[in-house]
């Protein structure tokens, strides 16, 4: 199918007669507030085109409704609010429209938002036909572009694009009785391209929190485009009951519709087009009495929690943060193309235990012309319903519930629509949330699985939207260059210097202590150097009222570089020095260390100075002039061992680098697979030393079952008396070669795996801390005739 590229157009949103209203024109703030602080219902507050700096803009009263206050602009567009400025509504039947907030540095926790403060709220108000774009701060704040208070009021018709600050976009909040079941309306905006935060709190729109998801909402997000937001894996993140989310396009958006917490969710007539691009996800679904219903999912590629659509495993007894068992839900008449797997009992874990239970998912239509995964079945099956759902694969897969089919498409605009020639999608189930209009709002008059009556005529509301405001927005995004930055030693000083850093910035460190209260979570490309002639130290700082598991995690599409430092676990009960992305989150990831040294990582629930998480894969992780000494594991890429063929790296390097004093593996490198000679996975070990490295009977110093190439060169095994094979290679890609063991046991070959120059002699140091061998060392080539083995030195 061709990429679908699709114009949007904006209407004119901010039509409002008033032919009896007297207009008063403002042109600074002064006469502004004078103005709105006599503001009668009618009134019509005009803001002089021009550039309005540092401005707090409050629009109130008392307006009513058919004859509400007006603040708008001069000409929609040209009123431009800049710097350190915000809007506050609040009263009853206000209306503010035509501004454009651009070039901001503001110092607000809200650009705009729906109260004057905590006991004075807006109701029944409206902002419209305005755009925010690449409205940021510079202070830590997380801050939001708007903030929905009150009841009854709506955002429409507006562009927001280009927030890059850590904060969501748009919340509704629910603190207080005067916010629950608030029927807001967010329709007809434009909410454009949002990159990569990072860590949470990227989401566009949030309703609701854990704290609050209990309670009723009743908000309406309805025909808005959202377009690249990619701020975090939940662009709408549902945190409270009884919302609607309908008519809605996501265009290459890396993440999902999220129904995070809180119940009875309708989600339907929503388009989600990927485009193939990466990570591109549907639905995610958790808790209870959820309709999904009428959605056309194409071109996705994301799969775990970023899946066309998931179904979450739940947790027992799960606080109100964490994930409610998925019940009671409805999933119906979806159409799927050439997209990733549909998912049920995803994030299954020792956490997540319960599967879903009294769900039906039936009547949905899945196409793909590829030969991949479409249905995974992560955990236990037994509490979902599958009825007359059809699929349509290169290789048809035989599932309960899923019906192989060809399906007969016809063409509109380049969307793959089902003919009447396909009998086969007669033959449904319904029950009482079956509906009886498909995704144009058409009326079945012979009611067929998918979202689209067959051969139907028309394309979903979805794909024919005009979002945003009536006037030509041109944005231009700022070019922020990587900067060469130093950061002084102290608490929180490094996290700070890389949540401001541009993409591709190097951070240099000086001699002292870099003291870590909360993890940093590396969203972009970033260089840290430490004082190569000094002591730089990165460490969690003592006595953590909440300790921290980890120093780094390094996201999907990510590379860190890092070099000149300590990173030092004796200050807290750190199980990590530096983490993978997140579980199931696959994107490639990169992570290059110069010499380093990793001590005192020595907790022993699980944890090791490298941890990659279950489904997730780097690209190369390299280590090269580094040391590793006195900690528990060192790297553990074995969390997929029970998953066959998956593995967490493409490449591992290890080179010129000390293991020692560690209590279990240097490295676990694991996947599960019926032979080694099947390609996949590389570690590459050179010039390296392990010594008293996993001193048990049964200790492997460095385990790569089942990975497809293994090639160790010029490396010391020493002083794991106990150990019967420090390595056990098997494959033809794998091999030892110029190596010495002392005090290690014996290398164990098979399945043509190869070993040669295999020295078993004691390797005479001149210095044993810095492993540098005497003159009449067989460690030096002179000696050996071979190569150097050891450090280089």
């Amino acid at each position: 199918m061709k990429k679908i590229v699709l114009t949007l157009v904006a209407i004119l949103a901010f039509t409002i007669s008033k032919t009896n209203a007297q207009e008063i024109l403002v042109s600074n703030i002064t006469e502004y507030n004078n103005a709105i602080k006599s503001a009668k219902a009618g009134a019509v507050i005009v803001l002089k085109n021009g550039v309005w700096k540092d401005v707090k803009l409050n629009a109130y009263g008392k307006g009513e409704e058919g004859n509400p206050i007006l603040i708008k602009a001069e000409t929609a567009g040209k009123v431009i609010i800049s710097g350190n400025s915000t809007l506050n509504i609040y009263g009853e039947y206000i209306i503010v429209g035509g501004l454009w907030f651009k070039d901001g540095n503001t110092e607000y926790k809200s650009v705009v938002q729906f109260r004057k403060d905590s006991k004075t709220f807006a109701n029944n108000c409206r902002f419209t036909n305005s755009t925010i774009s690449y409205y940021n701060t510079e202070t830590e704040l997380k801050d939001h572009w708007v903030d929905l208070w009150g009841k009854n009021n709506r955002v429409d018709h507006n562009n927001f694009t280009g927030k890059i600050s850590e904060g969501t976009t748009l919340v509704v909040w629910l603190k207080g009785e005067e916010h629950l079941e608030n029927n807001h309306r967010i329709d007809n905006n434009l909410f454009g391209p949002r990159p990569d935060l990072g860590k949470n709190g990227g989401e566009t729109i949030r309703i609701g929190t854990s704290a609050n998801s209990k309670k009723s909402s009743k908000t309406l997000v309805e025909r808005n485009v959202f377009a690249n937001c990619d701020g975090e894996i939940e662009i709408v993140s549902n945190k409270s009951c009884d919302n609607i989310f309908r008519d809605n396009l996501f265009v290459e958006s890396k993440g999902t519709l999220t129904l995070r917490h809180g119940n009875n969710a309708l989600v339907e007539r929503n388009v989600f087009i990927g485009n193939g691009v990466s990570k591109t996800g549907g639905i995610r679904v958790i808790n209870q009495g959820h309709i999904v219903r009428n959605n056309f999912l194409i071109g996705l590629t994301g799969d775990g929690y970023r899946g066309s659509i998931v179904v979450m495993n739940g947790v027992p007894n799960s606080p109100l943060n964490r994930y409610d068992q998925v019940k009671n839900v409805d999933i119906q008449n979806n159409t799927i193309i050439n997209s990733g797997p549909i998912s049920f009992g995803e994030g299954k874990d020792d956490e997540k235990t319960l599967a879903p239970k009294n769900v039906n998912f039936s009547n949905n239509l899945i196409y793909n012309n590829k030969n991949s995964k479409n249905i995974i079945f992560v955990d236990d099956t037994s509490g979902i319903t599958f009825n007359n759902n059809y699929i349509d694969t290169p290789i048809p897969e035989a599932l309960k519930g899923f019906s192989p089919t060809k399906i007969d498409f016809k063409e509109i605009a380049s969307f793959l629509i089902p003919t009447a020639n396909n009998s086969d999608l007669l033959a449904v189930t319904k029950n009482d949330k079956s509906y009886e209009k498909d995704i144009t709002n058409t009326a079945r008059q012979v009611f067929n699985a998918g979202a689209f009556n067959l051969d139907s005529k028309k394309l979903p509301k979805a794909l024919k939207l005009r979002a945003g405001p009536g006037w030509k927005v041109d944005i231009i995004a700022p070019i922020i260059k990587p900067a060469n930055i130093t950061v002084e030693p102290g608490l929180e000083t490094l996290r700070k210097a890389i949540d401001k850093a541009s993409p591709g910035s190097v951070l240099n460190l000086k001699t002292g202590e870099y003291l870590l209260e909360k993890k940093i979570k590396v969203g972009k490309n970033i260089t840290i150097i430490g004082d190569k002639g000094g002591a730089t130290i990165i460490m969690a700082k003592k006595g953590l009222e909440k300790p921290i598991d980890y120093l780094f995690r390094v996201n999907e599409g990510i590379t860190l570089n890092i070099s000149n430092a300590i990173l030092d676990g004796v200050n807290s009960n750190l199980k990590y020095a530096i983490v993978s992305p997140d579980k199931k989150e696959a994107g490639l990831y990169n992570l290059f260390v110069d010499n380093i040294t990793f001590q005192n990582f020595t907790n022993k629930n699980g944890g090791s100075v490298f941890k990659a998480y279950n489904g997730t894969k780097a690209d190369t992780l390299s280590f090269i002039n580094s040391r590793f000494e006195d900690n528990y594991r060192g790297l553990n890429l074995s969390y997929d061992k029970d998953l066959m063929g998956e593995y967490n790296a493409n490449t591992i390097i290890l080179e010129n680098t000390v293991f020692k004093n560690i209590e279990e593996a240097a490295v676990n490198y694991f996947r599960k697979v019926i032979t080694p000679e099947i390609p996949g996975g590389n570690l590459i070990v050179k010039n390296c030393v392990f010594s008293n490295v996993y001193n048990q009977e049964k200790g492997k110093i460095i385990r790569t079952e089942g990975i497809h190439n293994v090639e160790i060169t010029n490396t010391v095994f020493e002083n794991s008396y106990k150990v019967k094979a420090p390595v056990d290679l098997k494959g033809k890609n794998n091999f030892i070669s110029n190596c010495l063991i002392y005090n290690n046991g014996f290398v164990k070959i098979s399945k043509n795996a190869k070993k040669e120059n295999i020295f078993y002699k004691n390797p005479k140091w001149e210095d044993k801390t810095l492993f540098i061998p005497s003159k009449k060392s067989i460690l030096l080539k002179e000696n050996n005739e071979i190569e150097n083995i050891g450090l280089n030195q």
